[in-house]
């Protein structure tokens, strides 16, 4: 089954190629932007039909009128094994970098968090299977693009991938809020480094803990005594980047 993508930017991103194969391009009928006419030429250049409907059908495609005009068809997500991944990172012959989500299941926060780890340029991001949020429309206009990019990685067992990761040589650091987790912003973070995010409400699940190398937390200087997960992760990976650098 198709799944709709839509909206000019995550549109565009998607027929730059990269990500799930187009099927078709749905364009609101009188659309004669200069932007709109973009994406017809795109769309040729990859050999993807254009189709023109009303933006009443859109609408009722997509379930709301928040589409800019602008739908995309694609194929089903293909999400990449674990296995696949490492072997991507290894290929790559540098240090290997990776968010993994533990129960994130708002979809703008796991679209928030895939839009920050490319940017912060992982080599992938890694979800469970249960408790977490699916790849939808939303997470992907969230994403802004950014699953044309980025590789992810579904695990039945996200306990047992962790220890599958520290076995190819990376450092699993999980970001907690504990009195006893260390300052983000004065532990070393060098070498093969994979971030583990966890849920909202309850953030990492005890089994998850348990199979980090250490906990990190962001360091607060007001009253409020956590941020929203993807906020947290974002500054987290960018502080690893910020490490690198100096490294360099």
């Amino acid at each position: 089954m198709a799944d709709y993508l839509y909206g000019i930017n995550p549109v565009v991103e998607a027929l730059a190629g990269g990500g799930r194969q187009p099927v078709e391009l749905l364009l609101a009928e009188n659309s004669r932007r200069q932007r709109f006419e973009s994406l017809r030429q795109q769309a040729a250049t990859q050999k993807v039909a254009v189709r023109q409907l009303s933006s009443h059908d859109l609408d009722r495609l997509v379930g709301h009128d928040r589409h800019q005009g602008a739908v995309l068809r694609l194929e089903p997500f293909c999400y990449l094994s674990l296995e696949e991944l490492i072997a991507r990172f290894k290929r790559a012959g540098n240090d290997a970098f990776f968010l993994i989500l533990d129960g994130i299941t708002d979809p703008y926060n796991f679209g928030a968090l895939v839009r920050s780890a490319e940017g912060a340029g992982c080599h992938g991001v890694v979800v469970a299977k249960d408790r977490a949020c699916p790849v939808t429309p939303v997470v992907e206009k969230a994403a802004a693009g950014a699953l044309a990019h980025l590789p992810l990685c579904q695990v039945t067992n996200l306990a047992r991938a962790l220890e599958v990761l520290k076995r190819a040589g990376v450092w699993c650091y999980g970001l907690a809020g504990e009195v006893e987790a260390k300052d983000l912003f004065t532990f070393p973070l060098s070498g093969s480094v994979a971030l583990v995010v966890g849920s909202e409400g309850s953030g990492l699940r005890p089994n998850i803990r348990k199979h980090c190398d250490a906990l990190l937390a962001i360091p607060m200087g007001g009253r409020l005594s956590s941020l929203n997960a993807s906020v947290a992760a974002g500054i987290a990976l960018f502080e690893i980047v910020r490490q690198r650098q100096l490294m360099r």
